[in-house]
């Protein structure tokens, strides 16, 4: 074995050797000149790989700004750098045990050691339109399963990527395919609304919604936004649990919502993602939803179950259009797959499967109400003891926050979340000195809250309405 020459490595002498051997093959056999020959000039110039000409300067992405966070996930960010124990997390969108901890629901994990331990199951391709299961009885969740609309197969539904997926995906199909291009959202709303519609290729204004004087709904300024819209124009609608103020409606304003906008011919697009989990109810926290569908005329609905079944790393959600007529159905999904398969192909397989599995199943689907329940109770529970801790501490805070001087606007709401009326200041304060976060509007996640962490946050906001107002 020849010795290895000092400098080199095993791996450099094996190329060295591979390159002399190229070479020797494209040299001429013989030579009549000294000169070397082209294919050698060749061999000798490849050895050397020139600089690429934009190595000598910066990045061409050197011109980027560093992106702002997130004003929702960003909130976490800081949290996690946060190395203070007594720190409390207000911002997450996400259900937290009394213990502060994720919960996997016991029939989720049922559903899915049942789909492990089935052999057959293989990892191919889905449709584009998703799984078939899971389409048709998420359709049922949220329409009921003795829907007209759908016993007559006027619902085409297909399987997107959670709730966000869902909306992007309606509102693309609506760009192309409906003749008004402006979507009117309320205000405030989730953050991704006036984000991903115009992205989808839709214009966004808004309608008024939240009343801060009362923390309550402005009904008023509702009907006369909607009314001033202009006709076939797209209308957002929370179902249920309005995300971030947790102000909903009441069933009789609901059907004057749906009497101006069938009036009007605007076009209802729901946005679901608390159904269960706002009541504890599926059928009562869909009731908007099912008055629409029930007077025969046109809707979207974007579903999610994120929150209902904390799937929220699995991104599971459907998109259902309610049409006119089963033709109409079948055209619009087919124009549903145009907008699909060019974004993503198709869904994937597993949350999907899980969610198909408790629906489809009585036993599950069961035991699935009942913990989406307990869920609910928690979040309503948390609702009362923080009331009755603001309560408690007595007057400073409802002379300087409160009007009209109490804090009854908390157990009002509903839902993950409370919309608290802290400005922004506060919010900060309450930040820095007490290591509680939460989104600048004051939005805080009911679900992130426990018995033991309460006192926490009421010594903060406290102080924040009695010193830094």
């Amino acid at each position: 074995m020849r010795p290895q020459s000092v400098g080199t490595t095993p791996g450099s002498a094996t190329a060295d050797r591979r390159l002399s051997c190229l070479r020797r093959h494209l040299e001429p056999i013989s030579s009549s000149s000294s000169s070397p020959s082209p294919s050698s000039a060749a061999m000798e110039s490849s050895q050397t790989i020139s600089a690429s000409p934009t190595s000598a300067f910066d990045s061409v992405f050197a011109h980027l700004a560093q992106a702002p966070e997130d004003p929702i996930l960003g909130v976490t960010v800081a949290f996690n750098k946060d190395p203070s124990p007594i720190k409390l997390n207000l911002g997450v969108g996400a259900y937290r045990t009394e213990e502060g901890k994720p919960l996997v629901l016991n029939v989720v994990r049922k559903a899915e050691q049942l789909l492990v331990n089935d052999k057959s199951r293989v990892k191919e391709y889905l449709p584009i339109v998703g799984l078939a299961d899971f389409n048709k009885l998420s359709a049922k969740v949220i329409f009921g399963a003795d829907s007209p609309a759908i016993q007559e197969n006027r619902v085409t539904t297909v399987q997107c990527l959670s709730g966000t997926g869902s909306l992007r995906v309606g509102g693309e199909f609506l760009a192309r395919n409906y003749h008004q291009r402006m979507i009117y959202i309320p205000q405030p709303t989730w953050g991704n609304h006036a984000k991903l519609f115009p992205l989808a290729g839709l214009s966004v204004k808004t309608y008024r919604y939240y009343d801060p004087p009362t923390r309550g709904l402005n009904f008023q300024g509702l009907l006369e936004d909607l009314s001033s819209a202009p006709s076939g124009a797209i209308v957002l609608l929370h179902a249920c649990a309005h995300n971030p103020t947790g102000v909903d409606p009441t069933l009789e304003q609901w059907e004057q919502i749906r009497q101006l906008m069938r009036s009007k011919g605007l076009l209802p697009f729901f946005d679901s993602a608390y159904q269960g989990f706002a009541s504890g109810s599926l059928d009562a926290d869909a009731q908007p939803v099912r008055m629409f569908v029930a007077d025969g005329g046109e809707c979207l609905v974007a579903q999610s179950y994120a929150k209902n079944m904390g799937l929220y790393g699995e991104r599971v959600g459907a998109l259902s259009i309610v049409c006119k007529s089963a033709d109409v159905a079948i055209r619009v999904e087919s124009q549903l797959k145009l907008v699909i398969r060019p974004m993503y192909s198709n869904p994937p397989i597993h949350g999907a499967s899980i969610v198909a599995t408790i629906l489809k199943d009585r036993n599950m689907f069961d035991e699935w109400t009942v913990e989406l329940k307990a869920m609910a109770d928690r979040i309503i529970s948390m609702r009362q003891q923080l009331f009755e801790a603001l309560r408690a501490r007595g007057n400073p805070i409802e002379v300087h926050f409160c009007t009209p001087g109490d804090w009854s606007h908390i157990i009002k709401q509903i839902g993950m979340f409370t919309f608290t009326g802290l400005n922004s200041e506060q919010v900060a304060f309450m930040t820095r000195e007490y290591h509680i976060y939460m989104t600048s509007d004051g939005r805080i996640s009911m679900a992130g809250l426990s018995s033991k962490t309460v006192p926490h946050l009421v010594d903060a906001m406290h102080a924040a309405v009695t010193g830094a107002a």
